[in-house]
């Protein structure tokens, strides 16, 4: 038995390497873990972690960018840029839960890096730059008569994608209602009161 617990030890793939530091990092703070921390969490020697990668931060920029490669695949989608506004506003909105319901932790990370680093502010940029895109689709979307002309585009945004970011806070795969359904709720809940 000490052998097969050994043996499982040894063999993280990449993945889940990843997978383990991106849970210890949701759980202490990426500046708050050490390579110790995570050699543990792994159950490996501190030494064995650099087979994998050369340090914590590039953990970090893989594990962020799997968060923000998923949101940006959802904007170069053509869903996402043909059609009347509110309809692709919209299915932004249903893409971005899924994202976030399928990539959880990863997510979760996203939302709580403060731009202490240079990864963590690429992070942000690229954030700020899926903001912008949904902002000029809230803002053509308002221009077409679409949505109500009476509310700030950019607040409708942070709004709209803080209540998207919130599911973060307490949802738990299993427990909490699937993707679609999710979406379902945020979409009758915001857009109701967004159209005209």
């Amino acid at each position: 038995m000490a052998t097969t617990s050994r043996q499982r030890k040894r063999g993280h793939d990449p993945e889940s390497v990843l997978s383990i530091a991106v849970g210890v990092f949701n759980e202490r703070g990426f500046d708050g873990t050490s390579m110790e921390d995570l050699a543990r969490a792994l159950g490996v020697t501190k030494s064995a972690i650099y087979y994998h990668v050369p340090g914590k931060e590039q953990l970090l920029a893989r594990a962020l960018d799997r968060a923000l490669n998923g949101l940006f695949e959802v904007v170069a989608d053509e869903r996402a840029s043909t059609g009347p506004a509110i309809e692709r506003l919209q299915w932004v909105v249903r893409q971005s839960v899924r994202i976030l319901v399928d990539r959880l932790p990863y997510v979760t990370l996203l939302l709580r890096v403060r731009g202490n680093s240079a990864t963590e502010q690429q992070a942000l940029d690229r954030r700020r730059e899926f903001d912008r895109f949904i902002a000029h689709l809230v803002k053509e979307a308002a221009a077409d008569g679409q949505i109500r002309p009476d509310l700030d585009p950019a607040l409708v945004t942070r709004l709209l994608f803080g209540t998207v970011n919130s599911i973060t806070e307490w949802y738990q795969p299993g427990r909490g209602g699937t993707a679609d359904e999710l979406a379902d709720a945020v979409l009758k809940m915001t857009f109701d009161g967004l159209r005209v």
